[in-house]
């Protein structure tokens, strides 16, 4: 799709601080030439000083309440103006506000809210498997530790009838994201069922009182890891469809899981299997999936969705198929938009190339080779303020501190 920027008649206030929302901002700025309002606890350095970027820092310590008040503020000034302003956000906690708060919020936005119990069945990595039986979508084993009666005193969490090592991770993420304590991690590779214990342990005193799922771990190591990315417009279509394969990902503990370096490629079979998934339950909007594949039976497993467009989301729109166009399509000009199917090969990374190189072997090594020569996609490169230079090559650099401390020597250990 070629780039192009009318004088666009919307404006667009985003939720958030990270890359994610940096890579939402450009795409509308890409495709727009929209400077976005982006309202956040924490001015971080993925949206500070930002041509393409206002921010509104409503206070580290601010909750729903004060996020809400904000909106509210925000909204009402540019509804007096005449303005259509779209509302996104993309994170857990905020997918769940605005699901919540949908019809409130439509007042001043157009809010692209997924309905609550369609929200409470994708977001929950239980119900999450159990549609993907239904739909014959393959997935690890998946057992459950439920903390709702972690209160009672002697409680104990459950043995589970499976072999070590494992995965353990919360069932839903927005009861997960706000707590705080020692070893916190987003994903935990759990090696005995004394070590699953101490971590149960350690997020029951944390308060923890929701659900976590403890999986088969799949061998194999970062490259076995897909991305899928889907748009379903209002209608229920899937209008954008997009995967990609993972070279290399993060191993800090609050960050494992995410992507560092993607190559965009065209996996069908995946592509189908969401859009099945996602139009079997009813969705609306952005859609992430996680994937891997199994090498003991050469199998595609569907470890989650995400329900929002997720933190690599640039991937997209640097193959091609700039991720603003759909949504702005769809719910602000009240289009139907051709299916969009990205094809186009690619390589994302945040990370400098010499870094990247080192944990590549084999195929991966040569598949990056080939797409690299036609350049590097980094979604904070763009052309905006000095400081914001400066800020990229200090994050490229801090990603060498960081892999030398939590991934020092790549493995197959397979997480």
């Amino acid at each position: 799709m070629a780039t192009v920027n009318p004088d666009p008649d919307f404006d667009v206030v985003l939720l958030g601080t990270d890359i994610g929302i940096y890579g939402l901002a450009r795409a509308f700025h890409e495709r727009y030439g929209i400077v976005s309002t982006v309202i956040s606890r924490v001015i971080a350095g993925p949206i500070k000083n930002s041509r393409i970027i206002d921010t509104i820092d409503i206070g580290e310590d601010s909750g729903r309440p004060e996020t809400l008040a904000a909106l509210e503020r925000e909204g009402k000034k540019r509804k007096a103006a005449g303005r259509t302003t779209l509302l996104l956000s993309n994170a857990d906690t905020f997918s769940r506000m605005l699901s919540d708060q949908a019809e409130w919020l439509r007042q001043w936005y157009v809010v692209p809210a997924v309905e609550g119990t369609v929200l409470d069945m994708v977001a929950d990595k239980v119900e999450f498997a159990k549609v993907c039986e239904e739909l014959d979508i393959p997935t690890p084993r998946t057992l459950v530790q439920d903390f709702s009666g972690a209160d009672a005193a002697g409680w104990e969490p459950a043995a589970f009838d499976l072999d070590f090592p494992v995965v353990a991770k919360p069932a839903v993420g927005a009861a997960y994201e706000g707590l705080k304590f020692e070893g916190k991690q987003k994903i935990y590779k759990v090696d005995t069922p004394q070590e699953l214990r101490e971590i149960f342990g350690r997020v029951r005193g944390a308060g923890f009182r929701d659900r976590f799922v403890v999986q088969e771990l799949i061998p194999g190591d970062d490259t076995a890891m897909r991305s899928i990315t889907v748009y379903m417009d209002s209608s229920g279509e899937a209008t954008l469809l997009a995967t990609a394969q993972v070279l290399l990902q993060e191993h800090q503990p609050l960050a494992i899981g995410n992507p560092a370096a993607m190559v965009t490629t065209p996996f069908p079979e995946l592509m189908n299997q969401a859009e099945r998934f996602l139009k079997h339950v009813g969705y609306r909007g952005f859609a992430n999936f996680d994937v891997k594949l199994d090498p003991r039976d050469g199998v595609m497993k569907f470890f989650e969705m995400n329900p929002r467009i997720g933190r690599n989301n640039y991937y997209v729109t640097a193959a091609g198929a700039n991720v603003a166009e759909f949504i702005t399509t769809d719910l602000i000009e009240k289009q139907s938009h051709d299916q969009v199917v990205v094809r186009n090969e690619v390589l994302y990374s945040v990370l400098p190339q010499p870094l990247l190189r080192r944990y590549l072997s084999g195929d991966a090594k040569s598949l990056h080779k080939r797409i690299s020569a036609k350049g590097v996609h980094h979604p904070l490169v763009y052309p905006d303020s000095l400081w914001r230079k400066g800020y990229v090559l200090a994050a490229k650099a801090n990603f060498v501190k960081k892999y030398a401390k939590y991934y020092p020597k790549p493995t197959d250990s397979g997480f």
